[in-house]
């Protein structure tokens, strides 16, 4: 898994001719129809009310967007080089795509949620807004065991905060006030698009002098970004939760520092994600492996592993049971509560289907585990590229064979698998010196003729 990345990463030939076909248009087209498809599916079949009110919003949207590639394709069947087939039009396609299909029904979710509308959030949301209010208040965003078991039944559930204490930060605006940019969802999203615009910056200051390359990269940057934001499976969780996003855009971040030689930033990075959510943590273990290869443990381990630390510090002085049953015993499965996260993927299907399956299923996953950190040890990805690799890859494996998981974690690992093509440090440019045979200067050995 690592040592193959670590010459390149390969995409198959296939996706590498669908990504590039009409200048990326081609796929651009695919992916907002079929988000537009679900999006109309959603609101017409989903269980969950905010998931209906996202899908109503966001399809027309996705086909707004869906329509702006077929004008850019038919601009580029009479002009080759129209600015509007270009891929600073893509990425203003993106955009539109972005701001209609989340952040329209994002905004429109929380206005109606201020005026009444207590099914247009999911619980994350309210939970990352009540660790908001007790951060404040007690400066700790968790509950004890007794303080949860003494909220009716029906609450106790949203009385847990599973999470890492700087994850509450989001919440404290709605300690502040009560509107609708109060919502966490929306600090979410600004986290989100602040922390991305910084991973292309630092991709873009790594560009090949050479224009055809950079195109290469922006285009690869392009489709990772996509990936992150406008695809239903993060449009969808950010319009209607979006705790992971910030998460997801700080490791991608750490990944972009890392693929421009930055360990100590790539660190701090990896950390600020690792003191929002457990998620992080598998990434920051690949990246100081990573850092390993280039004599830079020290420094990316010092954020990756101190941030996190420095988070929990408060709430572990302030009230370490309140912190232990929150950050472990629930996530475990030993709370008072169990976690509403049961999407049949093969760990959950094999805890309830078999004797002793949570057993088992926490067995197999310790053993992918074991498996990765014995790979890691040995031959350690030595690229960008590669660590990404070894992180979607894990935390796909992961997912599947957690007994509590859900479909949005998936998140994680499509996103950083996409990413992983624009990581690949471009090849500098190089100088062909003039055949010395085929030019009569040459040939006489005409003064300023310079070779490299």
């Amino acid at each position: 898994m690592t040592a193959a990345a670590d010459r390149t990463v390969r995409t198959p030939s296939r996706w590498r001719r669908a990504d590039r076909a009409a200048g990326g248009l081609a796929l651009d087209l695919g992916l907002y129809a079929a988000s537009a498809a679900f999006a109309a599916v959603t609101a017409a079949t989903s269980t969950l009310p905010p998931h209906r009110a996202w899908g109503t919003v966001a399809a027309y949207g996705y086909l707004l967007a869906a329509v702006a590639v077929a004008v850019a394709l038919a601009a580029r069947r009479r002009d080759a080089s129209s600015a509007l087939a270009g891929l600073p039009a893509r990425w203003a396609v993106a955009g539109l795509a972005w701001v209609t299909a989340t952040m329209l029904p994002l905004v429109q979710q929380g206005v109606q949620r201020v005026a009444g509308r207590t099914d247009r959030a999911q619980e994350e949301v309210v939970v990352v807004e009540h660790a908001g209010n007790r951060l404040v208040e007690t400066g700790t965003p968790y509950l004890g065991h007794d303080a949860i078991a003494a909220l009716p039944a029906d609450e106790r559930l949203l009385g847990y905060t599973p999470y890492q204490p700087g994850m509450a930060l989001f919440g404290l605006p709605r300690a502040v006030a009560d509107g609708w940019w109060t919502d966490a969802r929306v600090w979410f999203a600004v986290a989100t698009a602040l922390v991305l615009a910084l991973a292309v910056r630092a991709l873009r200051t790594d560009a090949p002098t050479d224009p055809t390359g950079r195109a290469d990269r922006g285009a690869l940057v392009l489709r990772g970004v996509q990936a992150a934001t406008v695809l239903p499976i993060c449009a969808l969780t950010l319009a209607t939760g979006g705790d992971d996003l910030p998460v997801l855009a700080l490791c991608l971040l750490a990944l972009a520092l890392a693929a421009v030689d930055r360990p100590g930033r790539a660190g701090l990075a990896v950390g600020l994600a690792g003191a929002l959510k457990l998620f992080a943590w598998p990434v920051a273990l690949v990246l100081i492996a990573w850092a390993a290869t280039r004599r830079s443990t020290g420094r990316l381990a010092a954020g990756a592993l101190g941030v996190p630390a420095l988070a929990l510090l408060p709430a572990l002085l302030v009230d370490r049971d309140a912190l232990v049953e929150n950050v472990l015993r629930f996530p475990l499965g030993h709370g008072l509560v169990t976690s509403p996260a049961q999407s049949p993927f093969p760990g959950q299907l094999i805890a309830t289907a078999l004797p002793a399956g949570r057993v088992v299923a926490a067995a197999l996953l310790v053993a992918v585990g074991v498996g990765i950190a014995v790979r890691l040890l040995r031959r350690p990805p030595r690229t960008a590229a590669a660590t990404a690799l070894v992180c979607g890859y894990g935390l796909l494996a992961a997912i599947l064979l957690m007994p509590s998981t859900r479909f949005g974690y998936l998140l994680y690992p499509v996103a950083l698998l996409v990413w992983a093509p624009a990581l690949t440090r471009p090849e500098p440019a190089t100088y062909a010196p003039p055949d010395r045979g085929s030019s009569p200067e040459c040939r006489r050995g005409t003064p300023g003729t310079a070779y490299t």
